[in-house]
């Protein structure tokens, strides 16, 4: 499982030029899914996310947590982070679970962020053609795989 997660002043997103999510300030992570990602993946990531201190304290430090600062979240699906693109100039994706398995894993990890996080999480519609809008606060980008916890 791999995630981008970015620090935001507001995002949300559309599909067919309807909002079906937004927060304010907190965080957007753009969720990649492969076949062999567990509950084990899913439970370590989804503690990182809500600890990482990745907020700015009151002297400008980032030293706060997305529970510290009683933070928001939106969850979006996004199989292209599974992309291989070692060989020519058209990516692969077959590292990517396919829906029938990346649909459940999905739905676990939402509600395990939710779990965890103690609050609503936002989410985008697994499949669909989304368009995401977001103010990146910093800017602050992260790259976390769960395969590489070491």
């Amino acid at each position: 499982m791999k995630i981008v997660i970015q620090r935001v002043s507001q995002a949300s997103v559309q599909v067919d030029n309807k909002i079906v999510s937004a927060i304010k300030h907190g965080l957007l992570i753009l969720l990649g899914i492969t076949e062999d990602d567990t509950k084990e993946d899913i439970e370590w990531l989804c503690k990182k996310i809500v600890n990482l201190r990745i907020f700015n304290d009151d002297h400008g430090i980032m030293n706060w947590s997305l529970k510290d600062i009683e933070g928001e979240v939106l969850v979006i699906s996004q199989f292209t982070l599974m992309a291989n693109t070692k060989k020519g100039n058209r990516p692969s994706y077959i590292k990517a679970a396919k829906p029938e398995i990346a649909i459940p894993i999905y739905q676990d990890f939402i509600e395990t962020l939710k779990q965890t996080l103690g609050k609503k999480v936002g989410t985008g519609i697994f499949g669909a053609d989304m368009k995401v809008t977001l103010l990146n606060d910093g800017p602050v980008t992260i790259i976390i795989d769960s395969k590489r916890k070491e």
